[in-house]
């Protein structure tokens, strides 16, 4: 029989990538995949959960978040490759979770661009024009599928640019509610409100912090250049945690000035949630926040895009996926197969789901990868590579996994029927991969 793991010498093979990233710079490559679209359109929808302390369930979400963390940070600093999440459940559990995990995090690319791109054609498009929902996500699907099939060359200085235009708006938005407290017109109070008509405290604050935990997802994608790290040992654990806690900070910052300067009820009507607090303050012109907004929310779209995309084109190179996927345009090389169809899906999710919805259903299908990674790194860790790497106690995978689990808990049926569904595809094309690899291996 087989034994489907990998021993530490050959996790740690060499590798031909060039070990150029230093610490800062993985730190803002971390920081510019975790700050992104996702606080601007879901802020509302987490004051409609959780009541005015619309920051409880967003440090909760980072507390969480920093659990499955550590979990990454131990098993990149052991196996430092790319392959991610789906490399992880392969060592421990064999092909068929790999392959699981690995489909999981390509759904939820899908379903991210489907929850962007109804956040684009929300209000702050509607500052400059109103169009109806349906011809919005079709159009911004299509551009993105276009461009992407261009081909599009991202450069650090690019992802820059963007991640400061992010940030900027966000900084933007704790200053004005900061401003609005001081000239008398905010509410303070409003920040220790928990809890709704349908929700207690407790349920609030986990209710919201399903939809904050959104807000937080990117960080895994690091993994992949792990292999890229001069000291991924001492690089790269310092690199996520300092993202992750930077973007808490600012998060908790952008919520509570949102939560004290408009009324819950406006917050949690609105699917542009941080224009109004730019409306309440005066002064900036909508129009201008409501353009730096919708910056975000495309970027965010067109680079997971591109992620689901080319990952489904992997996929489908090694076999995991129908061969047309692996189609590629004769000029530009792009894979527009994999576009078509992970477009396609999107368009399906944005035309059937409201953005609440689609950003819980792309959380639970994340929590069964994260849930895959946290109880890896328990199995993994009788693993003993000659190599030094991070190790967190092992109560932190431990409580990692059943975080994964408590937010599962309250995630609601609708949602977890379309993630069954999803699942059960998983399920059934991973058995087949399983099985094709083992008829070769035999």
């Amino acid at each position: 029989m087989n034994d489907h793991r990998t021993t530490p010498q050959a996790a740690a093979g060499p590798t031909a990538l060039k070990k150029a990233l230093t610490t800062p710079l993985l730190y803002f490559f971390i920081l510019g995949d975790v700050l992104g679209a996702g606080v601007y359109v879901l802020v509302g929808q987490v004051a409609a959960d959780s009541g005015g302390a619309v920051w409880v369930p967003l440090v909760v979400a980072l507390c969480l978040a920093l659990l499955t963390a550590a979990s990454y940070a131990g098993l990149v600093t052991k196996y430092p490759r790319a392959g991610g999440a789906s490399h992880y459940a392969t060592l421990a559990y064999g092909p068929f979770a790999g392959f699981l995990a690995g489909f999981c995090m390509l759904a939820a690319g899908i379903v991210s661009v489907a929850a962007l791109a109804r956040g684009f054609a929300g209000d702050y498009l509607t500052e400059f024009v109103t169009l109806p929902v349906v011809l919005v996500v079709i159009v911004f699907l299509a551009a993105l599928a276009l461009l992407n099939a261009r081909g599009i060359r991202e450069s650090t200085r690019a992802n820059a640019v963007a991640t400061v235009v992010e940030v900027s708006g966000l900084l933007l938005v704790i200053g004005l509610g900061l401003w609005i407290v001081l000239r008398g017109d905010g509410d303070l109070g409003r920040l220790t409100e928990l809890g709704t008509d349908s929700h207690g405290p407790a349920a609030a604050v986990l209710s919201g912090a399903v939809l904050a935990y959104y807000s937080f997802v990117g960080f895994e994608t690091s993994v992949n250049v792990a292999e890229e790290t001069r000291d991924p040992r001492r690089s790269y654990p310092r690199a996520l945690f300092g993202a992750l806690v930077t973007a808490g900070a600012v998060y908790a910052l952008v919520g509570a000035a949102a939560a004290a300067a408009v009324p819950t009820g406006t917050l949690a009507g609105s699917s542009g949630p941080l224009l109004e607090v730019v409306r309440e303050a005066g002064g900036v012109p909508t129009e201008l926040f409501s353009a730096v907004a919708l910056v975000a929310v495309a970027n965010g779209a067109l680079l997971t895009g591109i992620m689901s995309s080319r990952l489904a084109y992997g996929m489908a190179r090694d076999g995991l996926l129908p061969g047309f996927l692996t189609k590629v345009l004769p000029g530009r090389r792009t894979p527009w197969a994999s576009i078509a169809a992970t477009t396609a899906l999107s368009l399906l999710l944005a035309l059937t789901g409201d953005v609440a919805t689609l950003a819980s259903t792309l959380v639970l299908l994340l929590l069964v990868v994260f849930f895959l990674v946290n109880t890896a790194a328990l199995v993994l860790r009788r693993d003993t590579p000659a190599r030094d790497h991070f190790r967190a106690p092992t109560a932190v995978p431990v409580l990692g996994a059943a975080s994964c689990v408590a937010l599962a808990t309250q995630i609601e049926g609708e949602v977890w029927a379309r993630g069954l569904i999803v699942l059960a595809v998983g399920a059934v094309c991973g058995a087949v991969a399983a099985a094709r690899l083992r008829r070769r291996q035999d």
